[in-house]
C-alpha cells in the first residue's frame, strides 16, 4: 500500500482533511465519495397501551386570488400596550425611594472596599518592584515577605467576598426582593 503524502492547501484550495485523503502523487487523482447527511427520523415513543394513530386533519386550500384583486401587503401589528406599560413601571421603580436606598447601600459598601483592595494590591506590586531586598527577607522557613503578602492577597479576596455576601444578605436582599415582587405585581 503506497504511503499518502500530506500537504497544506494552496491559495484558493480548501483543506478538507476529514472529507478526502490527500492524493499519493500529483498525477494520481483519488475519487472519494462525499458523505451526505441523512435526515434524522423521529424516535418512536413507547406507551403502556398502543393507541391507533389519528387520521391527519384535512388542510383547507387557500382562497383563489383573482388577477384584478390588489395584492394585500401584510402590515405589522401595532406595538402592544404592555410594552409601554412595562417601560413606565420600570422607570417608576428606578425613580422610587426604595430603589435609590438599595443602590446607595450598595455603593456605600462596594466603592470603599474596592478602593481598599485595589490600593492593597497595588502596594504589593509596587513593593515587589521597589524593594526586592525587603520582599526576599525570610520570615519562617522557606517563606519570605513576598510569599506571605502574596498569600494574604488570596485571604483578603475571600474575606471581602464573605463580607460582601453578608452585607448583601443582611441589608439589601430583602429590600430588593420586596421591590421585585411589587414590580412583578404591577406588571400583571
Amino acid at each position: 500500500m503506497p504511503q499518502q503524502q500530506t500537504s497544506s492547501p494552496g491559495q484558493g484550495q480548501r483543506f478538507d482533511w476529514w472529507a478526502a485523503p490527500a492524493a499519493a502523487s500529483a498525477s494520481e487523482e483519488v475519487a472519494v465519495p462525499r458523505r451526505t447527511a441523512v435526515p434524522a427520523q423521529p424516535m418512536p415513543t413507547r406507551t403502556a397501551a398502543a393507541q391507533p394513530a389519528a387520521a391527519p386533519e384535512p388542510v383547507a386550500a387557500p382562497p383563489a386570488v383573482s388577477a384584478a384583486a390588489p395584492a394585500v401587503v401584510p402590515q405589522e401589528p401595532p406595538a402592544p400596550a404592555s410594552a409601554t406599560d412595562s417601560t413606565e413601571v420600570y422607570r417608576a421603580v428606578q425613580a422610587s425611594a426604595a430603589f435609590q436606598d438599595i443602590r446607595r447601600s450598595y455603593r456605600l459598601f462596594v466603592l470603599p472596599i474596592a478602593g481598599v483592595f485595589l490600593s492593597w494590591y497595588l502596594m504589593y506590586v509596587a513593593a515587589q518592584a521597589a524593594a526586592p531586598a525587603l520582599m526576599r527577607t525570610r520570615v519562617a522557613g522557606p517563606f519570605n515577605v513576598a510569599w506571605l503578602l502574596g498569600l494574604s492577597q488570596f485571604l483578603s479576596t475571600f474575606l471581602l467576598t464573605w463580607l460582601y455576601a453578608r452585607n448583601a444578605r443582611t441589608k439589601r436582599d430583602r429590600a430588593a426582593l420586596g421591590l421585585r415582587w411589587d414590580t412583578q405585581d404591577q406588571l400583571r
